[in-house]
């Protein structure tokens, strides 16, 4: 009898990979055929819905530029009347979301500059300067938006 205990402790204690008959799933069952297809589907596609690298897709980065592009076309003639062209792409220029991190803080810079023209009521130099560089900034990465 100590001999079929042992056995059998050796047989619980061996990894399911050594037992024959095939993978096995975590319960001890044998894996199906269309369970292991479905593995062999759905983990590529799992993997190519996320980039490797945690960076949003250059589809997602356009798609932020046309909506950036729109925002900054509404409003007020930016020449007639700079103070309410300003005041126009605040609100809306902060509601914009950006995957992209270079994108959003492109998008924040020109905003809080628009907002210190706002607060300036366009008297200040270095308020327009940062609109330019911040347009410029925009620019960048999306061509024409901030034109």
């Amino acid at each position: 009898m100590t001999e079929y205990a042992d056995a059998r402790e050796r047989a619980a204690a061996a990894p399911a990979a050594a037992v024959p008959g095939g993978p096995r799933d975590r319960r001890g069952g044998r894996l199906t055929r269309p369970a292991i297809a479905l593995a062999a589907i759905v983990v590529p596609v799992l993997a190519a819905c996320g980039s490797a690298s945690g960076q949003p897709s250059a589809a997602a980065v356009s798609k932020t530029c046309t909506v950036v592009s729109a925002t900054l076309s509404d409003g007020p003639d930016p020449g007639a009347d700079p103070v309410g062209y300003a005041e126009a792409q605040i609100l809306p220029l902060r509601q914009i979301h950006a995957a992209d991190p270079a994108l959003r803080t492109a998008i924040d810079d020109l905003a809080s500059a628009y907002a210190r023209v706002f607060g300036t009521d366009g008297k200040s130099a270095a308020a327009t300067l940062a609109v330019t560089t911040a347009s410029k900034k925009v620019n960048a990465i999306c061509p024409g938006a901030a034109a």
